[in-house]
């Protein structure tokens, strides 16, 4: 049985939840309930199930069993969903016209300015390093209405001033009562974060 409840009020909850791909259990069935103000932080070997499990509660991932209760949500996968031939600016205001938001430029301008790339802001993406890349998209984060991050791997190409930007941005966001579900290979420095290490079931059974 698999149940999935979009909620508008803020909270995440697991009930039995357990992911599947290609015919096999990633995880232990998952018992967790989180709050506003909260930073889970996914371990595991590579194939544990963390990017599934974001996916899942992304509404991307179908093969589940269990239930989870979730309001809607920035998703960040591997891929940051930028189209190379716009600007930062560009594709920011892109996104917030696909969440139904005004596009608050000014203060585009001003994340793109702490970030150390508002020299680029009007340079096309496609001319960007990944890390840069990867700061356009901490911004989008930022704009969003959506109170709840799914980030996988955020950590990835950011150089160390660029991860001490995105620490501070995932506990602003916490502490202003937003919640995050970050999978990571790399320790977040984010106080007062929650840890989840995903670990396969002891035994498989069929579905």
């Amino acid at each position: 049985m698999q149940t999935h409840t979009v909620t508008d009020s803020l909270k995440l909850q697991f009930d039995s939840l357990a992911c599947q791909r290609d015919g096999r259990v990633l995880f232990a069935e998952l018992n967790l309930a989180l709050e506003a103000g909260t930073c889970l932080e996914l371990l595991g070997a590579n194939g544990a199930g963390k990017s599934t499990l974001l996916r899942t509660l992304a509404g991307l991932h179908s093969q589940y069993q269990g239930s989870f209760v979730s309001p809607l949500a920035v998703y960040q996968g591997h891929r940051l969903g930028l189209d190379e031939l716009l600007t930062p600016i560009e594709n920011l205001a892109w996104f917030a016209g696909l969440e139904s938001c005004p596009f608050d430029h000014p203060r585009a301008l001003m994340l793109a300015a702490r970030l150390g790339i508002l020299a680029l802001a009007h340079t096309p993406c496609g001319k960007l390093s990944a890390g840069q890349q990867r700061r356009v998209a901490m911004i989008r984060w930022v704009l969003s209405p959506r109170k709840v991050w799914l980030l996988d791997e955020p950590l990835t190409a950011l150089d160390t001033n660029a991860q001490g930007w995105l620490n501070e941005i995932i506990a602003e966001h916490c502490l202003a009562g937003g919640l995050v579900v970050c999978a990571t290979h790399t320790d977040l420095s984010v106080p007062h974060k929650t840890i989840l290490n995903l670990r396969p079931p002891l035994e498989q059974v069929a579905w």
